[in-house]
């Protein structure tokens, strides 16, 4: 189910930071028509920390609504506290969606031990497929290997979204999981090596701005025609990385914000990019010709 390109979606405000429903459902179109395979709303790159509860499940509920069950939705539902987790699971789980993305605790730093007690608990209280976000540069714990084995045999829990940048790290994981485990890359400009290696896909921050070119690139890919997913690869590499010139969410939005796709708008501690970081975003943007072809399809 969950399987070739995921969108990490961004949660689009209004300039007085309130929740844009209408703008959300655009993009939500915008994916689904671009042929994207699942999409997963209130994750981290939806600045779910800044999201009241009730927002949080109204993104979720308005996801799930647009898709109307042509794709897939895995719903974020992470954090250090293992009851609220598993509290917020069962309501995404009521509001419909197929699975939930549950990243590792942060802050806490809890031992592997720990890591597995805390995943085997969200599992036994959520029967949805689960897949583990392991991103030890934003949580400041590692979800090894070894763990992902055991974990792995816990029947409701599906697959990882593994953001390390490790590429050892993730070999491992293929070699110690069962074939039908899902490994997914979580960072935009590895997702070919890992691919290569024996991985089903990624849960991308780059397919908000480019939904159809992420999605054909990582279906080449598992079809073996490297070549030609290398090409989209290469063409798109530049964005893929200039997501990531602040930290994420703010450069993605920022992209966006210059397609006219949404407003420039985050929630503090998030604020705009530096007008430095801004100048190159543009200009990737403009080489890609994406401003102009964004601006075309909102005319038409």
């Amino acid at each position: 189910m969950f399987t070739g390109t995921g969108t990490a979606l961004v949660t689009p405000f209004r300039r007085d930071g309130s929740l844009d429903e209408s703008t959300l459902r655009a993009l939500l179109k915008r994916q689904i028509d671009a042929g994207i395979d699942f999409l997963v709303p209130c994750g981290t790159t939806g600045e779910s920390p800044t999201l009241t509860h009730a927002e949080h499940l109204r993104v979720v509920e308005i996801t799930v609504e647009v898709a109307d069950g042509t794709v897939p939705v895995l719903g974020g539902a992470g954090g250090y506290n293992t009851a609220e987790v598993m509290a917020l699971g069962r309501e995404l789980a009521a509001i419909g969606v197929d699975g939930i993305l549950s990243v590792t605790p942060y802050y806490n730093k809890p031992t592997q031990e720990g890591l597995y007690q805390h995943f085997q608990a969200i599992a036994a209280a959520v029967t949805l497929p689960i897949i583990l976000y392991s991103v030890q540069g934003r949580t400041g714990v590692n979800l090894e290997p070894a763990t992902v084995g055991r974990l792995a045999h816990i029947d409701n829990i599906v697959g990882i979204k593994e953001a390390s940048g490790n590429i050892a790290q993730m070999a491992a994981i293929l070699n110690l999981v069962p074939e039908e485990f899902v490994v997914l890359s979580g960072d935009d400009a590895i997702t070919l090596p890992l691919l290569a290696l024996g991985g089903r896909g990624v849960i991308s921050v780059v397919s908000n701005e480019i939904p159809a070119e992420m999605s054909r690139m990582v279906r080449l890919a598992l079809e073996n025609r490297f070549e030609e997913a290398r090409a989209i690869h290469r063409r798109h590499h530049a964005l893929m990385e200039i997501n990531f010139v602040e930290s994420n969410p703010i450069p993605v939005k920022a992209a966006m914000a210059e397609m006219g796709l949404l407003a420039a708008a985050w929630r503090l501690p998030m604020v705009a990019p530096k007008a430095e970081s801004l100048a190159r975003i543009r200009g990737v943007l403009e080489t890609l010709g994406l401003i102009e072809r964004a601006h075309a399809a909102c005319a038409d």
